[in-house]
């Protein structure tokens, strides 16, 4: 037996307007070719689907069945019609997110949040344990956004740059380099350095300035998360670097003193990687809009 989605559309619509004339009209094919259709149907089924003697047109005991099988079917047929109607048109998708920097949540969360009204249709994650294996993972599609500032060329993948910003030097007013105007690389040695727990390539403080200096801070202490971090550094505990939009709460905070590291020309670029056949999509584009404008605003509190 071979039944096709036309079928079951034929016997709801017979069901529903009660004879072959009107149910015609509201498929738009003529009376005749829909009895055609429904005696090739009953040939397939090998018995009657309709009493054909009632007024109106009745089901039979297999046309029932036949009938529960489409009321079944097809609105899942038609959800899914329609779910591919918004994927192809942007509405729809997965923007599941790995990040390579711990501080990037304090400005992806109000990215998110202004996302999620503008698409609501779209699945988003963020998906923390793939962080240091992130670019295979976009690669396999278990992820489709890589957020990173530190990009490794790879076939397939694209690079939208977001912004840039400068590692700044963080301390409690109380500690002796509150006094400078600027920290050098010389400056770490004596100091209990509190950095976030991942390996010294991710970490602007030592890419940027104390590897190629050949300095070692007094000791390094690892913290998960940002707050604590600056809890720590406010309790002078230690000294930490930064993104400057990390900072925007604590300028204006009398326990805290922030610096420029060296002349203050460091300076990073934050990316945002994707499939290169992912970026031209709506609501891709909408993201990377977003995530080049809003930081920005910390940055500048």
């Amino acid at each position: 037996m071979y039944i096709e989605l036309r079928h079951l559309r034929t016997i709801r619509a017979i069901h529903q307007a009660g004879g072959l004339a009107r149910a015609a009209d509201m498929m738009n094919m003529t009376q005749s070719a829909l009895s055609h259709q429904v005696a090739g149907l009953e040939d397939q089924v090998g018995m009657e689907l309709f009493v054909r003697r009632s007024k109106p047109m009745k089901l039979s005991a297999a046309g029932i069945r036949m009938l529960r099988a489409a009321e079944k079917i097809l609105p899942e047929i038609t959800a899914l019609e329609e779910e591919f109607r918004a994927l192809q048109s942007g509405k729809t998708g997965r923007l599941h997110i790995a990040i390579q920097c711990h501080a990037c949540f304090d400005w992806l969360f109000p990215v998110l949040e202004l996302f999620r009204h503008a698409w609501p249709e779209v699945d988003v994650d963020i998906r923390a344990g793939l962080a240091f294996d992130s670019f295979p993972a976009l690669l396999r599609e278990e992820v489709d956004l890589v957020i990173s500032s530190n990009p490794e060329p790879l076939p397939g993948i694209a690079y939208n740059a977001l912004f840039d910003y400068h590692p700044m030097f963080i301390a409690s007013a109380k500690n002796p380099l509150a006094e400078k105007a600027a920290i050098e690389a010389e400056d770490f040695r004596d100091q209990t350095l509190i950095t976030y727990p991942v390996g010294r390539d991710k970490l602007d403080v030592f890419t940027e300035l104390l590897t190629p200096a050949k300095v070692e801070p007094r000791a390094q202490r690892p913290v998960e998360l940002t707050a604590v971090i600056l809890m720590l550094v406010g309790s002078n505990r230690g000294v930490a670097v930064l993104p400057d939009w990390v900072l925007h709460d604590v300028k204006s905070n009398a326990d805290y003193i922030t610096r420029p590291l060296g002349d203050g020309t460091i300076t990073k670029r934050l990316y945002a990687a994707t499939r290169e056949d992912d970026v031209a999509k709506p609501y891709i584009a909408h993201f990377l809009k977003l995530g080049r404008s809003e930081p920005v605003k910390l940055q500048r509190a």
